[in-house]
């Protein structure tokens, strides 16, 4: 009996040293997967001076800090993200609203590690503009505005209500950023 202890005490130790001489690797924590809804779009034609597709999971809401204003809000509640449109009219001062979009844009630059420049071109419809992808960790990740240059000028970014990650955010973004690129495709002045 003393010798089958001996042997079991001698295994355990044995296999305790073998076991110990690997390096071990912890893994990156894993994000849940998400379930993306199909592609669906609805036209918005409210009382703005301008028109757009929006997807049909996202809730078209005013804005509540300039009632009255041609500002609004596409909410994606199963995202916890929002689009915030802020509109302005041109009258003689365009180059003073591109100015002041070029510097919401890149004042993320402190936390981006590019930021990507797309421009738009619809003469038919008179819509011109840049859609703008903030890489890293920034506060808003897609930005965009369209202008017809003289009367409309439509500003957009993209907001998450929570800490930015961009490993984690990143199949959302891009699922957004389509839906962002389709607004501005499908947009029409009033």
């Amino acid at each position: 009996m003393k010798a089958f202890k001996l042997f079991l005490f001698i295994s355990a130790v044995i296999t305790l040293m073998v076991s110990c001489g690997q390096n071990y690797t912890p893994k990156e924590p894993g994000y849940f997967r998400i379930d993306f809804p199909e592609k669906k779009y609805v036209l918005v034609d409210t009382v703005f001076p301008y028109k757009f597709e929006m997807p049909v999971y996202a809730e078209l809401e005013p804005d509540k800090y300039h009632p009255g204003s041609f500002n609004s809000n596409i909410v994606f509640p199963e995202f916890n993200g929002t689009v915030h449109l802020t509109y302005f009219n041109v009258g003689n001062n365009i180059d003073r609203l591109l100015e002041d979009n070029r510097k919401m844009v890149y004042k993320h630059t402190i936390k981006a590690d590019a930021i990507n420049e797309q421009y738009y071109e619809d003469t038919l419809k008179s819509v011109y503009g840049a859609l703008y992808e903030i890489k890293g960790n920034a506060a808003s990740s897609v930005q965009f505005f369209v202008t017809d240059s003289t009367r409309h000028f439509l500003r957009g970014a993209l907001y998450f209500n929570n800490v930015p990650n961009k490993d984690s955010l990143a199949p959302v973004i891009k699922f957004v950023e389509k839906d962002m690129i389709h607004l501005i495709e499908t947009l029409s002045w009033k």
